[in-house]
């Protein structure tokens, strides 16, 4: 039993993985985008600690949770004055940005805690 569920949750880890491969592919440049407006150094590292996963034939599910967990906090922690005034100067929706992003990454940490 235990070997069994040992798979399963190594297995559901990978499909969160491939569905964050996914993710990244089709929405990667706009999450680097607001990142790189927010300048936190810990979302910019956690962003290329993600690339830097699936740069493996098999990623490593332990690090892309952990490059995905600390996006989110870097997205949730930034204050909503704060997110107008980089919007502001950017020219860009950094709120909406944020929130979408945001709420995406909690969908993705999601797949992850169903696998445990």
């Amino acid at each position: 039993m235990l070997n069994t569920t040992i798979h399963f949750t190594s297995e559901a880890r990978s499909r969160a993985a491939d569905t964050t491969a996914k993710h990244l592919w089709l929405h990667g440049a706009g999450l680097c985008d607001l990142l790189e407006a927010i300048d936190d150094p810990r979302g910019l590292s956690a962003i290329c600690n993600l690339h830097g996963a699936f740069g493996q034939p098999f990623p490593d599910t332990d690090t892309v949770e952990d490059a995905l967990r600390d996006i989110h906090s870097v997205l949730v922690e930034e204050a909503p004055s704060s997110l107008d005034s980089i919007g502001y100067e950017r020219k860009l929706p950094v709120s909406d940005m944020t929130r979408w992003h945001g709420a995406r990454v909690s969908e993705l940490l999601a797949l992850f805690q169903c696998g445990e």
